[in-house]
């Protein structure tokens, strides 16, 4: 393994932690405003969720055409600014939805600069260590953010700003390579046309779609938290909220551990079992009315909720290297999860302002995905090796 790997695995770990504690923290505003209505959460997480639709066509252009170090240190400083602009009490939305815009930049050099570092043979390691990374750092950043925001949001902030610096430091020690250039003007007509390349079989379509809907069920389910859990738990901070949504992640990172021996990538169409489920476990989640059956429904809905990602993430990636490249294979998942994560939560937050009840928008949410994950799954082929799109 390339020795370079492991500066890029701090850089990776620092910001993810910044990413993190950075949401949490404009949760903990919204939670001790007095005067903020109650669908400013969702509307935060809406506004993040633009920057990343609005640039997926540019963003992976610009990561390949110039130096991916660069990029990630252009990235975390776009988004120490955003946190910069909330701690001098600019609008919370503009300034979250810069930091939405550094995340957008980040996340393509950040995939993109693994085959430079580690080569085909350690490629699978890698990526599984970068992973690995980010869900400790969510872990972390969730529970840390929470409880250093409830003492002081001007010291939560200040703490992700040296995080992003941090991590832009330690980029520095990376090498600097560039890739061949493109026709930096072609970015929106190729990016059509690789979504109309890969759409042509089912299973790419289900790869895209199914990653679609668990990304806005989980999404839109962290928000819908932050109102339910004060309403029926009588949760009073963000602390709270973080450890709730922890069982959440704890149980994405159990799911993704059990999946590979049971779902192959040749029984892809086995993945609508743990999705039923999971829609299962969010209808019961909406029932409980105290802590220890909250915190079982969410960790089963992460359980099965990484035991259905994993394999469709897989079989994205093997069917993009077939065809536009998986690079590309996962700018077209980040375009089309954003998109379907900002319908999401664009739809809660809307609801959220006629004062829609939260417990009534779970049960909403847990209908809505058994229903899409019965339609997705019409058309999917009992049994096939992965087939190559086009």
């Amino acid at each position: 393994m390339n020795r370079n790997i492991y500066p890029l695995l701090i850089a990776q770990f620092l910001s993810a932690l910044a990413d993190n504690a950075i949401l949490f923290t404009v949760i903990a505003m919204v939670m001790q405003s007095s005067h903020l209505p109650s669908w400013y959460v969702p509307a935060l997480q809406s506004v993040f969720l633009v920057a990343f639709v609005l640039l997926a066509p540019w963003a992976g252009g610009f990561a390949d055409n110039h130096a991916k170090t660069k990029v990630l240190i252009i990235a975390n400083l776009i988004k120490a600014a955003g946190a910069g602009l909330l701690l001098l009490h600019v609008e919370p939305l503009l300034a979250y939805c810069v930091v939405g815009m550094g995340a957008a930049v980040y996340s393509p050099a950040k995939y993109g600069i693994l085959p430079e570092l580690a080569g085909h043979e350690f490629l699978v390691k890698a990526n599984s260590w970068i992973e690995g990374s980010t869900i400790l750092a969510i872990l972390l950043g969730m529970v840390i953010g929470a409880r250093v925001a409830d003492y002081s949001i001007i010291w939560a902030l200040a703490g992700t700003i040296v995080l992003f610096i941090a991590s832009a430091l330690v980029t520095l020690s990376l090498p600097v390579r560039v890739s061949n250039k493109t026709d930096a003007g072609s970015g929106m007509v190729e990016f059509s046309r690789q979504i109309g390349q890969f759409f042509t079989t089912p299973r790419s379509r289900f790869a895209i779609i199914g990653a679609s809907m668990f990304w806005a069920a989980a999404a839109t389910l962290r928000v819908i938290l932050v109102a339910w859990a004060p309403l029926v738990l009588m949760s009073k901070n963000a602390t709270e909220i973080a450890e709730l949504t922890l069982f959440l992640a704890i149980g994405i990172v159990l799911g993704s551990a059990l999946v590979p021996r049971l779902i192959p990538l040749e029984h892809l169409h086995r993945v609508r079992i743990p999705a039923y489920l999971m829609a299962l476990f969010i209808f019961d989640l909406s029932l409980a009315d105290s802590l220890w059956p909250a915190r079982f429904a969410l960790l089963s809905i992460g359980i099965m909720g990484g035991m259905f990602i994993v394999p469709i993430n897989a079989a994205l990636q093997e069917l993009g290297q077939q065809s536009i490249g998986s690079g590309s294979a996962v700018a077209l998942q980040g375009f089309f999860q954003n998109l379907s994560m900002l319908a999401a939560v664009g739809g809660y937050t809307y609801a959220a302002s006629l004062n829609a009840d939260p417990v009534a928008s779970m049960l909403t949410l847990g209908s809505l995905f058994f229903m899409a994950t019965f339609l997705v799954s019409l058309r999917l082929p009992k049994r096939q090796p992965l087939q190559q799109p086009g």
